[in-house]
Formats: C-alpha cells, sequence, structure tokens
C-alpha cells in the first residue's frame, strides 16, 4: 500500500510535565486540556486553548509518595474526577475547572476507581449530570456533582461483577432519546470479558433490571498487562468502539438507534464486529495501551506506538519518541486522547507527546480498493481520478470475466485514465456490439450540456447500433433452422429492442440531428421508427403522409388534433383524408374550431364530385350545416357551395328551407342571406328546381317574374306569392290582374261555370279587385246577364263608399264651423293686471312708466306704460325683458333668428323716420312689413310662457348660467359679445 506521506506525526510537549512534584503517573485530555497526575498526589492543569496552567494539591498535606492512580476529565474540560492511592486507603476528589480546591467525594472512601464514563448527551459546565464509576473489586457506582453545590448530589451503587469478580478497567456509556424516554447503553470491561449493559428509565432502573435477567457480555481469555475500552467519538457521538483485550483488540461499529434484539432479549447494539490478533502484527509482545482514530488503532508496544489501519489491519506508521536520556530506559507509560480536539497524548514518566493526526481519511479510498470493497471506496474518493481507479479496477474485472455489460458500465465512468476511442476499441475488437451500445449509453448518462456536440456524434452512434441490432434479430429470425422456442425468444428480443430504441429517440430527440437521423432511419428501412421519431421532431407532415399511404385516418386525424400542429395541414391533407373516411375527417372538423371552412371548399368539392349512394349520408352537406348553423358562418362561398349541394338533390325541400332562413336575423342593417341570389337563380332555373326559383324571384323583388314563374308551378304558389305584396298597392293589384287572367284562361267549361268562378276569385282578392277589373279578359261574346250579381254588388259597395264621404265632409264642415266660434271668442279674451303685478325677470312692476324701461322699437306706446306680455298661467314680463330672456335661455339657432327680427324691425322703423315726405303708399307698405315681422317677434318670443312651457323643462337639464354670462354665451354663437349686446338694448328700447 501507497500513502501520500505521514499522517501521524510526534511533537514534544513538555519536557517537565511533572514539574518536579515527582513523577508522572496518569494523563487525562478534553478540549484542549491536559491533566497530569503525579506520583506525589499533584494534578498538573494546562489548559492550552486560553494558555493556563497550575497545579493542584490532592496529598491533602501529607508526606511520603501519594500516588494519582488515575485521573479523568470530560469532553468539555470542565469536570475532572481523580483518584488517589494514601497510605490509609484511596480517596476520590472532584474538582471543577473554576475551582482552586478539589473536593473530596466521602463516599466513595476506599474505593479505587479504575474507569470513568461521562454522559456525553447531556453533561454541562454546571453539572456532571449521571457519571458512571468503574472500581477495583468489579463495581458499579452512579455519581452526579453540581459545581453550584460544590459537593456530590448523589453517589449511588449500581451493580457488582458477582459470577467472576476482575476489577473494571474500562467503561463508556452513551445514551438515545426514544419516544417512550431515554435508553442507556453502557459498556464495561475487565482483563478477560465486555459486558453490554442497556434500558430505558434512570440508570439505577436499568442496572436493577439485571437482577432478574443475565449480564450480556463477550469473554476473550488472555492474560494482559492493562485491558482498555475505547469509543471513537464524532459530532458528539460514539461511532465505533475497541478494546484492548488479552487475546487481541476486539472492536466493531456501535449504531443505537438500531433494534436488533440478542438472544437474551437485550438490544444488540454492536455491527460488523471483529478481532484483531496480536500474531497478525509480528510482535510478541503485548501492547501496554491503545488509542482510537476514526480510521486506525495507536498501539504502544514497548517503547513505540504503531499505527493500524482499523479496516485493513495493517501497521502503517510506526512512531518514535525522544525522550530524555535519563529516562530513555523506562520507555512509554501510556496513551490517552481528546476526542473534542482530535488529538493524542503519549506520556512516559516526566514527558508528554503529543500525536496529531493530518487527513487520516486521505488513503482509505485505496485501502477499501485493496479489499475489493468498491462502493466503500467510491464513498472516500476526494477526487475524479481516484474515482476512475476504482471504476477501471471493476471494469476490467468484469471485462476478465466477460461479463461485458457490466464492464461497460463500469468503462463508461471512467473519464481520464482511458480515452473514449480506448474503451471503445475494446469491445469493437471483440465484436461485442451490444456492449459497446450499453457502454455508449452510459456514456450518455454522464457527460453534461457542456459537451453537446460529443453528446451528439454518440447519440447517432448509438442510433446506427440499434439499427443494426434490429436488422440482425430480423436475418436471424427469417433463418429456416431457428427453433421455434428460440424463435419465440427472438421475438420477444426484437420486440424488446424497438421498445428500447424507441425510448431512446425519445430521450436524445433534441440531440440528435434531425437529417442524419432521419437519413439513417430510412437507409436502414425502418418506416415505422421514421415516422415516430419525425411525430417526435414535429415534423408531422411526414407522419400524417405515412397514416394516409397506410390508410389509417383515425391516426392522420388524431396528429392534425394536436395543439402544436399548424392548421395549413389540415387543408393540405383534407382531399386526401375526406376520400380515405368521410365520417371520421368531417367529424374530426367538427370538434375545431380554429378551421376556415372556405379553405376547406376544394376537398369538399372533391368528395361531391364522387358519386353517392341514395340513402348514403352526405357528410360534405353535414359539415356546411354545421358551419351555417351552429357556427354562424357568413362566407357566401360556404353558402353558395350548401345550396348548389341542395339543388343536386332529388327532393327540394332541404333546398327550400335553406333559402327560407334568415341566416341574418338579429344583425342591425345585416343582409337576410349571404349566398349570390344571382348564383342561386342561375343554378335552380338549371336543375329545375322551379319552386326554389320562384322563391329566389320574390327574395329579389321581382315579384312579376315571380308569379309568372309560379304558373308553371302551382296557381296557388301564385296567389301565395301575389299577396306577399302589402306595402305596394299598385303592384299588388298589378299582380292579381295577372292571377286572375290566368285563372279565367285556365277556365275552358261552360261560361255560366266560368263566370261562377272568375266571382269566387273576387271573394279572395278581399275587394282588391273589382268585377269591372277583370270584365276585360273574358271573351267579347260573354253575357251581362251573367255578371248581373256581380255588377249589382259592386255597385252596392260604390253607394257605400259614396255615403261615408258624405258623412265625412259634413264631419268637416262641422269642425270649421267650431273652429270660427273659437276664434271668434279668443278674440274678446282678456286679462286683468293688477297694480302690484312684477315682471318674472327684472322682477319690476309690469304698470312702470319711463326710466329704463323704454317703448322698444316696433311697439306702439300706450300712454306712458312700459310694453309688456301676460300669459294665461298668470306671469307678465317687460317686452324686452322677455326677448333678453328668451333669447338667453333658447337655442343658438331660435336666438339668433329672433335677433335677426330685431334686426328687420329697426331697419323699417328707421326707414319710417328718414322720409316723412313718402307717398301713402310706401308707408302703408311699410306698416304692413312691421305688422308682419312683430307678429313673428311675438310668435318667437311669446308663443308660450317660457317659465311655465317647454323652454322652462329645457332649463332643468342645463347648467346655470348667470346674467353676466350672456356675452359669454354670446361669444359662442360668433357674435361680438359688446355688438350683440348693444344691439338688443337698441332693439328693446
Amino acid at each position: 500500500m501507497e500513502f501520500g506521506g505521514h499522517v501521524f506525526s510526534v511533537d514534544l510537549l513538555e519536557r517537565n510535565g511533572a514539574k518536579g512534584r515527582g513523577l508522572i503517573t496518569s494523563v487525562a485530555a478534553g478540549n484542549d486540556v491536559i491533566l497530569i497526575g503525579t506520583s506525589k498526589g499533584w494534578i498538573i492543569r494546562h489548559d492550552f486553548g486560553v494558555g493556563d496552567s497550575y497545579d493542584l494539591d490532592f496529598s491533602s498535606g501529607r508526606g511520603g509518595d501519594q500516588p494519582v492512580h488515575r485521573v479523568f476529565v470530560d469532553s468539555g474540560g470542565s469536570h475532572c474526577i481523580a483518584n488517589i492511592l494514601h497510605s490509609t486507603g484511596a480517596e476520590t476528589y472532584y474538582i471543577h475547572a473554576k475551582w482552586t480546591r478539589p473536593k473530596v467525594l466521602s463516599r466513595l472512601k476506599g474505593l479505587v476507581v479504575n474507569a470513568v464514563a461521562w454522559n456525553r448527551q447531556h453533561i454541562t459546565e454546571a453539572s456532571t449530570r449521571e457519571v458512571l464509576l468503574g472500581t477495583e473489586n468489579g463495581q458499579l457506582y452512579e455519581l452526579s456533582v453540581d459545581e453550584v453545590e460544590k459537593k456530590e448530589k448523589y453517589v449511588k451503587f449500581l451493580f457488582e461483577l458477582s459470577e467472576l469478580t476482575e476489577s473494571i478497567m474500562g467503561l463508556q456509556m452513551e445514551t438515545a432519546s426514544f419516544t417512550n424516554g431515554t435508553r442507556y447503553y453502557v459498556m464495561a470491561v475487565t482483563p478477560t470479558r465486555l459486558y453490554h449493559f442497556t434500558g430505558i428509565g434512570a440508570l439505577d432502573t436499568v442496572f436493577a433490571s439485571y437482577s432478574a435477567r443475565a449480564v450480556h457480555f463477550m469473554e476473550l481469555p488472555g492474560e494482559i498487562q492493562n485491558s482498555e475500552l475505547h469509543f471513537f467519538i464524532k459530532q458528539r457521538r460514539a461511532k465505533h468502539f475497541a478494546w484492548l483485550s488479552g487475546a487481541g483488540i476486539y472492536h466493531g461499529d456501535l449504531n443505537f438507534g438500531a433494534q436488533h434484539s440478542s438472544s437474551n432479549g437485550d438490544e444488540n447494539f454492536i455491527e460488523n464486529k471483529g478481532l484483531l490478533n496480536y500474531e497478525k502484527l509480528g510482535e510478541a509482545l503485548k501492547p501496554k495501551s491503545l488509542a482510537v482514530s476514526e480510521f486506525h488503532f495507536l498501539l504502544l508496544t514497548g517503547d513505540k506506538v504503531k499505527v493500524v489501519n482499523r479496516i485493513s489491519q495493517q501497521i502503517v506508521e510506526e512512531l518514535k519518541f525522544d525522550h530524555s536520556p535519563d529516562l530513555a530506559s523506562k520507555g512509554i507509560i501510556g496513551l490517552c486522547s481528546d476526542a473534542t480536539a482530535g488529538l493524542f497524548y503519549a506520556y512516559d514518566d516526566n514527558s508528554v507527546f503529543q500525536v496529531s493526526v493530518q487527513d487520516e481519511g486521505r488513503d482509505m479510498w485505496k485501502v477499501y480498493l485493496d479489499m475489493k470493497e468498491f462502493a466503500a471506496a467510491l464513498a472516500h474518493c476526494r477526487s475524479p481520478l481516484q474515482r476512475d481507479q476504482v471504476y477501471l479496477i471493476q471494469a476490467d474485472a468484469a471485462f476478465s470475466a466477460k461479463d461485458f455489460y457490466r464492464a461497460a458500465s463500469f468503462y463508461a465512468k471512467v473519464n481520464y485514465i482511458l480515452s473514449f476511442e480506448e474503451i471503445s476499441l475494446k469491445f469493437i475488437s471483440i465484436a461485442e456490439q451490444d456492449a459497446l451500445r450499453t457502454y455508449l449509453l452510459r456514456k450518455l448518462d454522464n457527460l453534461t450540456r457542456d459537451d453537446m456536440c460529443q453528446i451528439t456524434m454518440i447519440s447517432t452512434w448509438i442510433t446506427e447500433l440499434y439499427l443494426d441490432k434490429i436488422n440482425r434479430l430480423l436475418l436471424e429470425d427469417d433463418s429456416t433452422s431457428v427453433e421455434n422456442a428460440t424463435l419465440a425468444s427472438r421475438t420477444v428480443e426484437y420486440q424488446s429492442v424497438i421498445k428500447e430504441f424507441r425510448a431512446f429517440l425519445s430521450d436524445s430527440k433534441d440531440v440528435l440531428d434531425q437529417a442524419t437521423t432521419m437519413k439513417l432511419l430510412e437507409s436502414y428501412g425502418r418506416v415505422d421508427e421514421l415516422v415516430f421519431f419525425a411525430s417526435l421532431k414535429d415534423q408531422y407532415e411526414i407522419v400524417i403522409h405515412h397514416y394516409i399511404q397506410q390508410g389509417e385516418t383515425k391516426k392522420a386525424l388524431e396528429v392534425l388534433q394536436k395543439p402544436n400542429v399548424h392548421v395549413d395541414l389540415q387543408y393540405k391533407f383534407a382531399p386526401d383524408l375526406i376520400m380515405l373516411d368521410a365520417y371520421e375527417t368531417v367529424e374530426s372538423w367538427m370538434v375545431t374550431d380554429k378551421l376556415n371552412p372556405r379553405k376547406l371548399i376544394p376537398a369538399m368539392m372533391r368528395y361531391a364530385s364522387e358519386p353517392h349512394a341514395k340513402n348514403e349520408t352526405h357528410e360534405v352537406i353535414k359539415y356546411l350545416e354545421y358551419c351555417v348553423h351552429h357556427l354562424h358562418n357568413e362566407d357566401p362561398g360556404v353558402h353558395n357551395l350548401l345550396l348548389s349541394l341542395y339543388a343536386n338533390q332529388e327532393d327540394d325541400s332541404a333546398l327550400l328551407r335553406f333559402l327560407q332562413c334568415k341566416f341574418g336575423k338579429g344583425r342591425v342593417d345585416g343582409p337576410e342571406f349571404f349566398y349570390d341570389p344571382k348564383y342561386a337563380l342561375r343554378l335552380c332555373l338549371k336543375e329545375k328546381r322551379m319552386r326554389a326559383c320562384v322563391h329566389i324571384y320574390s327574395m329579389m323583388s321581382m315579384h312579376e317574374e315571380a308569379v309568372a314563374l309560379a304558373f308553371q308551378v302551382d296557381p296557388e304558389l301564385a296567389m301565395a306569392e301575389a299577396d306577399k305584396v302589402e306595402d305596394d298597392e299598385d303592384l299588388r293589384k298589378k299582380l292579381w290582374l295577372m292571377v286572375a287572367k290566368h285563372v279565367i284562361q285556365l277556365e275552358k267549361g261552360a261560361k255560366r261555370e266560368n263566370i261562377r268562378k272568375a266571382i269566387a276569385f273576387l271573394k279572395e282578392t278581399d275587394g282588391l279587385l273589382k268585377i269591372e277589373d277583370i270584365l276585360p279578359f273574358f271573351p267579347d261574346f260573354a253575357l251581362i246577364d251573367d255578371f248581373r250579381e256581380a255588377i249589382c254588388s259592386s255597385l252596392e259597395d260604390y253607394n257605400k263608399q259614396i255615403e261615408l264621404l258624405k258623412q265625412e265632409m259634413d264631419d268637416a264642415t262641422h269642425g270649421a264651423d267650431n273652429i270660427r266660434s273659437d276664434i271668434t271668442a279668443l278674440a274678446q279674451r282678456y286679462v286683468v293686471v293688477e297694480r302690484d303685478e312684477v315682471c318674472g325677470v327684472c322682477k319690476l312692476k309690469i304698470l312702470s312708466t319711463g326710466g329704463a324701461h323704454q317703448v322698444g322699437r316696433g311697439y306702439m306706446p300706450i300712454g306712458k306704460l312700459t310694453p309688456f306680455f301676460v300669459f294665461p298661467c298668470g306671469h307678465s314680463f317687460h317686452s324686452q325683458c322677455l326677448i333678453a330672456h328668451v333669447t338667453t335661455c333658447t337655442s343658438q339657432s331660435h336666438a339668433e333668428y329672433i335677433l335677426d327680427l330685431q334686426k328687420q324691425l329697426s331697419l323699417l322703423g328707421g326707414k319710417g323716420t328718414k322720409d316723412s315726405s313718402a307717398g301713402t303708399s310706401d308707408d302703408s307698405i311699410t306698416r304692413t312689413s312691421a305688422d308682419k315681422l312683430r307678429s313673428q317677434l311675438d310668435d318667437a318670443v311669446a308663443s308660450e310662457c317660457p317659465f311655465c312651457g317647454e323652454l322652462m323643462i329645457k332649463e332643468i337639464s342645463k347648467p346655470f348660467i348667470a346674467p353676466e354670462e350672456v356675452v359669454d354665451q354670446m361669444a359662442s354663437w360668433q357674435i361680438k359679445p359688446q355688438a350683440a349686446t348693444q344691439k338688443i338694448l337698441q332693439m328693446t328700447m
């Protein structure tokens, strides 16, 4: 085994560790704290964490040698227990890191303590919690000390070895929490036995349970100078143990969470047990002391420490110590470990040495590899090159054993030691194509997206290997010498390879070159796989074309219905699909709403051009009806095609229903139909669908043509068409005359019967036609006596009409008389105006004179009163106030009209004042014009009360405008405000 350098190193820590207090008898360490016990009852404490050191005297002032038998310290370096051998007997002391004087544990007086086990999971700096002590006479005690109280809380006797009384030389304790409480695990060793104790509850309860059951132990006979028990601690949890016994080093892994029960009912928490025989180490002497690291045992043999790999059980190093010359002959006394700091210490009579560990797991991968434990080796590899070596050894072993598939899997994980080409040639040279394919597949799994070029090439190679494998299987199946059983197995293999190949294509569709792969598939004649790959690459045109060639309409339609298939493929393959299976194709069209029916017209016309059975459902008609009635399609091409298909059917009922449908109903200003009526008329004439032609003529308002054509079908139809015209009385009469003429000309029987039918026809027209209208249609030799009844009836009708007209004239005359009376009464109507009556606008008295209210032009003064208006409702207004108010509140056009009238009156008044010598004739004309304008002005201003009439109602919805804003409103009428205001005042004065 080759290693990359020394893992363990030795350094002298203290040359004069006892400091003149005798010789070193015991050493303990924890958390960078070292306690050194001397032969004169002193303990020297070194705290390397804080750089402190002090001496403690445990001899109690006694003279002579008071050797420290054992010193113990917890993993945190806070609690210390020391056993001192006095001349009067042994004493056990406790001291805390903060104390300067030790405390004797009086209840343990006389007991020689060889071993102490700390409760690592629950111990604190202030309290030791449960502590186990093992004595020289094979007894176990429980102790608990509180730093604050500075005395033991309790000391309990727990157990005594009664079957074979031996000294307890080593003691370890571990705890684990479960739902039903805390479980304790205790291991104790004597020179020949390893005892196991376990149970749930307090320690005294656990050991009390062994009074009724046997103690589980492992016995290894053999003599040894000092039996020891050590746990390797990692993250405050014991991982494995080692027992230095007379027969060898008994060791194993610890699993305190496992629930493995032994034969006696105890929980067995030891796994992977083993015994390292001393003879294997090549030493005649048995070790004096033992220390345990993660992967090694440190064995003190003679004056050297041998480092033994715990896994391979091989000596990997030997540590030598630099003793002082006067003490070199005595050698190393013992070893101890600091689990917290990860250090080991060795000591002789006067010196302390530190054994450091530097990355002891760095070569463990090679240890496991030499032992063929490949999984463990991989777990301890720290570089890709190390992992390559592990994989390569496994691959070579499998290749040598001709397990080529397994070898391929391992070779695929090798990235550095062997090249891709070298490994590939290994399989090619022995013609192992299947193993090569496996290697390539596994190699793909180990490549990253950064190696895209290599991924594509390898994937293409794998594709060709699959195709070659499929062809070889087909060739073997074609061999006539193959037995039935072999043929069946090869068929299963063939199907399996096909399935595997398709899965590979599906997984590699994004890395395979599309053109190269499809060319490969085509060259090997694998049409099904070609279609499969094309589907994966969204080459749906190839897939659909293949299915159509195979006549598999449903599969082709399923592809077309996929969401990512372009709709243009629907139109491209529609002609072929509808000819293969019209029903399935149309059903597929009807379940999607993304098709444009107009683009399907070529396919539908191709289908319609083929002959069909009489009772066969016309699928194109079904689809077009769906488009028209359900999708509300408005395309004229679709409607024209449906109409043409209806016209080609023997039964014209569907055609007539289609023509009568108003497809645009409900649309504002929309057409009632979307087909071309001219095309429909030509088509129906060609196919001799006369009833349809009559309907089209009528729909096109060609009623005369409709009635004329209807005579060829059914006279009743002609009458119905004539009766459709309602808004044009003359046309309706003309149409009925056409019908009458046709009816009379059809009657070729006796004259009286002919006349009787003609008179009966008159009754059907509801009085539209009279006897005199149809007389010209009769022959000249017809006798008047035959029409006597009809003529008399007509004369009676005329007489009734004359009487009705007379009555209407009388009513009109009476109404005119009433109007004259009302006019006379209105001329004599008057209203009384009270003296205090005020104007509704300016709030000044109506009967005021002078001042601001002067007589406006166009009005005759009455005394000195200002002109005013009085309305029947009682409201009164000065004339100028009323004009201003109405002009402000009314519409723009009305206001402009009022202003224009005012302007014209003003101009007429000016003319009358300029030339008083004008003739009487001109004055008369001027007064007449002024009276007419004044009447128009009165009608425009005073037609209704502005407070009670329509003007007030309209003002409710308008915003309020103050009088000072009138000018602004005038500006909005495009009239200059000053000119408008001045003009109003001038005209109203």
